[in-house]
């Protein structure tokens, strides 16, 4: 049987579309979690971040699995863990277990998102039809974090915050099924016949971020010269250290460290890293910002979110256009400038006021802005890539994004939620400390973007060639 390219992207969007929906759906249901099952303001954030965590630690481990065992196998074993997950975590009923289980919901998204990208790689060539499939996988991946907390806000006040992990359930399902008949396995057939995994290097990269984030973490309750944080932080700096050691002696590294020669990979790592912080962390601010200090129903909310996920989805479909026409550098500058402005939008807003002038600007800009960091960066970065190297490339550049994000979170939250106890002690009433935090927060991930600014001059220029431009131009 004949398999379609384009019935394969449809696979792959809708498995990235459900793992981006769950980073965001669940912000919506953070106040009835918190209420429910008694988190406090600094253990809420672990909800989020223990899912990003671990998905962004294990997706270098899961992109060298997809070369080595098989892509759509690991893709589809990636989707029975995350189903399975999201079952146990609508039937959770206890702070640890759903933080665990919201960990091994980031393992299953760590298998399947690295094999999906590495798919999608292979199966489309380099030029006009891979960037319009990037477009449209980087448009669905926007527009699933947006409808994610359109759909948290209508499943939490209409049911409950379980509905926001029951959801997942029959989506899992349904790609088990269809993904044997329309994906084509694809896999890397190692030197000696001997596949190995790098366990080492997989233990010292995940313990090595966990390390990081913690300590950040416990630096606001804590502050930054207390012991536990600067052991933290120390045994950080070891273990990342000790990865990189172990990578360049290993026979079968999980990050082979050729791949850093590669300028267009390892730029456009940080790219989506530092768009990865800003984005996570403006999520989750305004999610709580709209319900708690602006009063807005969990509906409510996601509707206030909506014209932002539309805003991406058209500027991932004008990004995918623009980098065959003059590059992917200025595309990558228009956008980090276009997310600082509209995040600084965001700083205006008040616990009263107009949305339709105080936020809609700002998230329409940031909206169409991140995507046209994005789309660039997922296009150089595997540009330069080998084929039997793209399930490693596709876990580092993902594992950027979301170690990234669970970074930049853990910094905005440490910083706006010391800012807000502030407040409170010297005297402010509740809402004034939650605007003020809400406004400090914002602003740090506007400097996370404007790093991007300056990153978009170093990152290596990418221009399609004569043919790709006149595939690209209608005559």
């Amino acid at each position: 049987m004949r398999r379609s390219p384009w019935s394969t992207l449809t696979v792959l969007a809708l498995a990235q579309f459900m793992v981006v929906l769950d980073v965001t759906i669940v912000n919506v249901a953070l106040p009835d979690l918190q209420t429910d099952l008694g988190f406090s303001a600094d253990n809420l954030q672990w909800v989020v971040s223990a899912y990003t965590l671990v998905f962004g630690g294990f997706l270098l481990l899961g992109g060298r699995a997809a070369d080595l065992l098989g892509r759509r196998r690991l893709f589809v074993a990636g989707l029975v863990v995350f189903g399975l997950a999201s079952l146990a975590g609508g039937l959770a009923d206890s702070q640890g277990a759903l933080i665990a289980i919201r960990a091994v919901q980031g393992l299953g998204g760590a298998m399947l998102s690295p094999a999906a990208l590495s798919i999608l790689t292979v199966t489309f060539p380099p030029g006009r039809d891979r960037n319009i499939a990037l477009g449209v996988w980087g448009g669905l991946a926007g527009l699933g974090g947006t409808l994610g907390v359109v759909a948290g806000g209508f499943l939490v006040d209409g049911a409950s915050w379980r509905w926001v992990f029951f959801v997942n359930v029959p989506v899992a399902i349904a790609l088990v099924v269809i993904a044997p008949m329309i994906v084509t396995e694809s896999k890397v057939e190692p030197e000696g016949g001997r596949r190995t995994f790098d366990a080492l290097g997989a233990l010292l990269a995940t313990t090595g971020v966990l390390a990081l984030i913690f300590g950040v973490i416990r630096a606001e309750p804590l502050g930054w010269s207390d012991p536990e944080v600067l052991g933290s932080l120390g045994a950080a700096v070891v273990l990342l250290a000790g990865f990189v050691w172990a990578e360049a002696r290993s026979a079968a590294p999980l990050v082979p460290l050729r791949m850093f020669r590669s300028r267009s990979l390892s730029g456009s790592t940080v790219q989506l890293g530092l768009n990865g912080a800003a984005f996570l962390s403006m999520f989750f601010l305004a999610a709580i910002f709209l319900q708690q200090v602006r009063g807005a129903s969990a509906i409510e909310t996601g509707v206030q979110f909506l014209p932002m996920g539309f805003a991406a989805i058209a500027g991932a479909t004008i990004a995918s256009t623009l980098v065959t026409r003059i590059g992917t550098r200025p595309v990558h500058l228009a956008g980090a400038v276009m997310s600082v402005i509209g995040l600084l939008l965001l700083t205006t807003a008040g616990a009263t006021g107009s949305y339709a002038l105080e936020l809609l600007p700002g998230f329409l800009l940031f909206g169409f802005g991140i995507m046209w960091i994005g789309v660039p960066g997922q296009i150089s970065a595997v540009s330069e890539v080998d084929h039997n190297d793209a399930g490693a490339a596709s876990g580092l550049v993902s594992a950027g994004y979301q170690v990234g994000g669970v970074l930049g979170l853990a910094i905005v939250n440490t910083l706006s939620t010391s800012l807000a106890n502030s407040r409170l002690a010297e005297g402010a009433d509740p809402q004034t400390a939650l605007v003020d935090a809400f406004h400090r927060g914002i602003l740090v991930a506007a400097a996370f973007a404007a790093v991007n600014i300056g990153l978009a001059f170093v990152v290596r220029q990418r221009v399609a060639d004569a043919e790709e431009l006149a595939e690209a131009v209608p005559v």
